[in-house]
């Protein structure tokens, strides 16, 4: 009988730890069925977060290293300059990425490094307790926020990739999302653009994928894919922002 589908050789036999209905899942797989498509996995070297993910090094089938928390993007600079031939990519949440981190990433973007940033944003911090994050939405309640987000108070949410878009030396830059079957296809194809970018040595690559929540949120798995398409979708929209023949 013939093989129409198994598991990708991008992930490791290790048991996600993630939440029911979490959509990590999701984007590991996608993250590691590009690198095997690309043939790349013998010459990827991850970098984990701190936050749900900060477990990724046991989950990508590729050479793993753990950053301090938001340093991400400083350490896969660190090693992409000094392995320019190997294929360098971040693995990031909101908390890390657009909290801690938000002076690293911005700066990566501006000096153009030449590596990739998978971007999870599920508007609220996970592991640590579902406090409010810079990606909640205004009236979303968080254990830090248990009233709502409140504009007066907190801002409005940031929007990563459109601020980002507007660097130069960020040569790709695309929100997805996992929702639904045609969302994780178009995510896959974004998270191939943003890694073949990397191959061509053109620059700065980064894919923001929304992502579900339901246990701080207070879904069902369910509850959470459709909460995120009425409410973090009309906020955070879904297309490319920045493309290389852009910015040439």
């Amino acid at each position: 009988m013939a093989i129409v589908f198994e598991k990708t050789k991008g992930l490791t036999d290790k048991p996600f730890h993630y939440c029911p209905g979490c959509t990590h899942g999701i984007i590991h797989r996608l993250v590691a069925e590009v690198l095997e498509e690309l043939g790349v996995l013998g010459d990827t070297i991850g970098v984990a977060p701190v936050g749900c993910a900060v477990f990724a090094y046991d989950y990508f089938n590729v050479d793993m290293h753990e950053a301090a928390h938001g340093r991400a993007p400083a350490v896969a600079t660190g090693i992409k300059r000094v392995q320019p031939d190997k294929v360098v990519f971040t693995y990031q949440g909101d908390g890390d990425l657009a909290s801690i981190g938000a002076a690293e990433i911005v700066h990566a973007a501006h000096r153009g490094e030449k590596i990739t940033t998978i971007f999870v944003n599920n508007a609220i911090y996970g592991m640590t307790g579902g406090q409010m994050a810079p990606t909640t939405l205004i009236g979303q309640k968080a254990t830090t926020a248990p009233y709502g987000r409140d504009e007066a108070h907190a801002g409005r949410p940031i929007r990563i990739s459109e601020m980002l878009a507007t660097i130069d030396g960020a040569k790709f830059v695309e929100r997805v999302s996992v929702h639904d079957p045609a969302n994780i296809r178009k995510a896959k194809k974004a998270i191939k653009s943003a890694f073949e970018l990397q191959l061509s040595g053109k620059g700065f690559g980064i894919v923001e994928v929304l992502s579900t929540c339901p246990t701080n949120w207070g879904y069902t798995p369910v509850e959470a894919l459709n909460w995120l398409k009425e409410n973090m979708i009309p906020y955070y929209p879904l297309g490319n922002f920045r493309k290389p023949e852009e910015v040439e």
